[in-house]
């Protein structure tokens, strides 16, 4: 094996924030540069015609690429060195065979819905998912008759089992799209139970469902999908992975067949990552596990913060579950800590929650979130605005909900600014 994807150093294994700096790079390769330049090309010049040919067979599908050969390089819409070394690092994260990028967390799953389904199908999701996949379901693939239906988060996989008995009606299943813990309540959902049901669901064609996880609240460093049953594992990489509120982009983990099913629907709809773009997500990705640390610890302090505050009246953070609650099993199991995103309402509707947001001095008013900035938004009327307000009200999506995510600033500033702007509503 080329050190370049070392693995090991003996019988020792690489952790993955390790391998962030080195795996499947080879300096010699690039006049000896620590870091891997940025290929800003467009397309590859080919050794020979026979290559040229051999390449595009690798690349469409046509011919499986022989043990030991490198498929090559064609165009940047196909393949990049930097996108594929971007590919590999994010995979090794996931614990996953093989792992796409995308132009946006939107790209990706749009990208693996369309790759997978086909029209008269049946999506199944759970709500609350995040505003842009809603519409995605509900306003746009539904034109060209892909049905959704949604269940309950709150529900977890009890509520699966009601979706799918709806679903069996209308089609074939294709795909199960799941956010857990959720955005924006933080809800939790048993992926080893979803995925065991779904084992006994059997569609006309003989192909079962795909259970698709997106991970973007989480991940990587506090929950790995694929170990619990999940055959995909999608992020939007703009935010904690990408982590500086700079960059669009996604990615999809899973095994090698699913992934080349994706990849070659990827190459022809042109939703790629750009190579300047995969080279900054790179960047990212060696101070991924100590950013999500450190923003973690910060927002732990927050909610204890907003635990004893008088105007508080929910907070949605899993790390404030008890024994008892149906979903603390699901969250030790399936968790190593909780990520620096939550939300909470305060006493009060829409005025008083504007009247927060807008009084914060420091947290900025945005939507998006896993920066390295505490951001605050308001999702009833901004990122799940789309969402028809008889839905938002039964799935928690509030008028006095707000949604903060922590930053890697000094928690205590963060504190003396929600406490002045809480101090507006008194």
């Amino acid at each position: 094996m080329s050190n370049s994807k070392k693995t090991h150093i003996g019988d020792h294994p690489l952790a993955p924030e390790s391998m962030m700096l080195h795996h499947g790079y080879d300096p010699k390769l690039s006049e000896g540069a620590v870091k891997c330049p940025q290929f800003q090309t467009s397309t590859f010049v080919f050794e020979s015609s026979q290559h040229g040919k051999d390449f595009f067979n690798y690349a469409s599908g046509r011919v499986d690429v022989p043990e030991g050969v490198e498929p090559g390089l064609i165009y940047t819409r196909f393949n990049n060195p930097v996108l594929e070394i971007l590919e590999g690092r994010m995979a090794l994260w996931d614990g996953a065979e093989d792992c796409l990028v995308t132009g946006s967390g939107m790209a990706a799953i749009s990208t693996t819905i369309l790759a997978l389904s086909k029209p008269g199908d049946v999506v199944i999701y759970a709500e609350p998912i995040y505003g842009g996949t809603d519409t995605l379901l509900n306003g746009v693939l539904c034109q060209y008759n892909l049905q959704s239906v949604g269940f309950n988060s709150s529900a977890g996989h009890e509520g699966l089992a009601e979706a799918i008995a709806t679903a069996k009606k209308m089609g074939p299943i294709s795909v199960v799209l799941m956010e857990t813990p959720d955005n924006p309540t933080n809800q939790m959902i048993d992926i080893r139970a979803c995925k065991d049901m779904l084992e006994d669901v059997q569609n006309p064609d003989g192909v079962k469902p795909v259970l698709a996880v997106d991970n973007t609240m989480y991940g990587p460093i506090f929950q790995h999908p694929l170990e619990h049953g999940a055959d995909l594992c999608i992020y939007s990489l703009t935010k904690y992975v990408g982590g500086h509120s700079d960059i669009l982009g996604g990615s999809c983990s899973g095994n090698k067949d699913l992934i080349t099913k994706i990849r070659g629907f990827r190459n022809i709809i042109g939703t790629n990552m750009d190579s300047h773009t995969a080279w900054l997500v790179m960047r990212s990705l060696e101070t991924l596990k100590i950013r999500m640390t450190a923003s973690s610890a910060g927002a732990a302090k927050v909610v204890d913060f907003l635990v004893d505050h008088p105007l508080v009246e929910k907070i949605y953070y899993p790390g404030l579950l008890k024994e008892g609650d149906p979903q603390y099993d699901t969250y030790k199991k399936q968790c190593t800590g909780c990520a620096s995103t939550f939300s909470f309402t305060i006493t009060g509707g829409e005025r008083e929650a504007f009247k927060v947001l807008d009084s914060m001095q420091m947290a900025m008013l945005a939507v998006s979130l896993g920066g390295t900035e505490t951001l605050v938004q308001h999702p009833a009327s901004m990122t799940h605005s789309s969402v028809p307000e008889d839905r938002r009200a039964q799935i928690g999506i509030t008028d006095n909900l707000i949604r903060i995510s922590v930053g890697i600033e000094n928690p205590d500033d963060i504190i003396a600014d929600l406490a002045q702007a809480l101090a507006t509503i008194k």
